[in-house]
């Protein structure tokens, strides 16, 4: 039965992670505690670090994305900063759309953010408007990546959970 909890809230995570939610905390937490009930014996403390470790790695990378992408599309350092900013006050602020607001607005936020920031640097609004593109690809790239980490995850689990 503890198993069958634990592999829904693997899955559950995933599509939490997948709607712009902290579903991958959901998945670390649920491993954490199906150890911890047994003992650590089935599930050891350092299969649990592994999957913290991907979690906070994934996280780290959804947020540099943005900004990294808004750079490889012309922006400077203002265009990554605005996007790292914007993603994630996108993120917070969100998007009318029900399940997937928050994902559009980390997206559309480091557009707008890297675009803004951008068009103070005096360029013109054209390469502004390739760098808002860029951070919002790389938001895509980030969300596609960490919904790929949280299947890791789930497989991981079932995997040391099994055993």
């Amino acid at each position: 039965m503890q198993f069958m909890i634990l592999v829904a809230a693997q899955v559950l995570g995933l599509f939490l992670t997948a709607i712009g939610l902290p579903g991958l905390w959901l998945q670390v937490v649920s491993l954490g505690i199906f150890a911890w009930l047994g003992g650590f014996v089935t599930v050891s403390a350092i299969s649990v670090g592994v999957v913290v470790v991907l979690a906070l790695l994934a996280e780290v990378a959804e947020f540099l994305l943005g900004g990294r992408y808004a750079k490889k599309y012309g922006g400077g350092s203002r265009a990554a900063m605005g996007a790292i900013i914007g993603g994630i006050v996108g993120a917070l602020v969100g998007f009318p759309l029900p399940l997937l607001g928050s994902v559009f607005g980390a997206m559309f936020g480091a557009f707008l953010g890297a675009f803004l920031l951008e068009l103070t640097t005096g360029r013109g609004a054209s390469p502004a408007l390739r760098a808002g593109w860029g951070a919002f690809l790389g938001r895509v790239v980030a969300t596609a990546m960490k919904a790929g980490v949280g299947v890791v995850i789930l497989v991981l689990t079932v995997i040391v959970a099994v055993r």
